[in-house]
């Protein structure tokens, strides 16, 4: 029997996610075993800086790529939202499963929802892209920093220290929180690309591993999200610039790709909506459009050139 080696990072969330993965591989074969090995990342390690200043892409994953390289670990399982467009060469995302839900939701201390949010009210949030959409909401709160794992964040809600803060979806369900939350609609905050799947990395030349994983990919899942990564990819972005997507199979089976950049204070949003049936050609598409738009100002005053090679 073999004993696989999974890489996870330390955090709770990470933990769950790598668990359920087990979980199902093992309801398909009986003929491994699996070891869970904890890697800590620079994501984890810096706590006390915003991401977008941390600077760099793969905050979260690069430590554990490494790790597959050297072959210390067998398979990761990530949140598909911290992987960059780009993958080291000899490694591939094998697996995707079926997606969460994809929505931020909005936690407030009084336990109303964002329009009882008075002028001036203070929003934790990490992502620049949660940011950017809820300040071109409502430019008159005021949007504050705040990172650390689902249970740290509402902590920080209780305590007072923010009046709101904006959390996924799919971490809250899979974690089995149940605090009042108000969902936000895809229209006035679109995700993160893809926020609520998974990405199980592996090394491209283990055909026996890659043949195991493949056996809870999610078909639709995955032809989505290749689309959300394609737009993103063009556009030479990461998890640290307010870039948002979000990919639907429509009834007559086409895809619906939604695509946003905006400015950090909310002030320039660039938004598409494309439909066709090639993910990789819709994501370009649409990243195309944005960048007809002017959405590659604001990405190059980031730092993220969409021209750069």
């Amino acid at each position: 029997m073999r004993t696989i080696q999974v890489g996870s990072r330390k955090s709770k969330l990470a933990l769950v996610q790598s668990e359920q993965v087990i979980h199902d591989l093992s309801d398909k074969s009986d003929r491994f075993a699996f070891a869970i090995r904890h890697i800590v990342t620079k994501g984890d390690r810096i706590l006390n800086v915003t991401l977008s200043k941390v600077g760099g892409k793969g905050l979260f994953v690069k430590e554990i790529e490494r790790a597959l390289l050297d072959g210390a670990i067998d398979f990761a399982v990530h949140s598909m939202k911290d992987m960059p467009a780009e993958l080291p060469g000899g490694l591939e995302i094998a697996s995707i499963p079926m997606r969460e839900d994809a929505c931020d939701v909005l936690l407030t201390r009084s336990g109303d929802g964002l329009d009882s949010l008075e002028p001036g009210a203070i929003v934790g949030t990490s992502s620049l892209r949660r940011g950017a959409q809820l300040l071109s909401l409502r430019p008159d709160l005021n949007v504050q920093p705040l990172r650390g794992n689902v249970d740290t964040r509402i902590g920080r809600l209780k305590s007072g220290d923010f009046d709101a803060i904006i959390l996924a979806a799919a971490g809250m369900k899979r974690l089995g929180v149940h605090e009042k939350n108000h969902p936000l609609a895809f229209d006035e905050m679109l995700p993160a690309v893809g926020q609520g799947a998974l990405a199980i990395e592996c090394r491209s030349s283990d055909a026996e591993l890659k043949a195991l994983l493949q056996t809870i990919n999610d078909p639709d899942t995955e032809i989505t999200v290749r689309a959300e990564r394609a737009l993103l990819k063009r556009l030479n972005g990461s998890c640290q610039v307010p870039i948002a997507a979000l990919c639907k199979r429509r009834a007559d089976t086409k895809l619906e790709l939604t695509g946003l950049v905006a400015s950090v204070d909310g002030k320039e949003v660039f938004k598409t909506r494309r439909i066709g049936e090639n993910p990789e050609e819709l994501g370009v598409e649409a990243a195309e459009e944005l960048l007809h738009q002017g959405a590659g100002t604001v990405l190059k005053r980031l730092g993220s050139d969409p021209n750069a090679r």
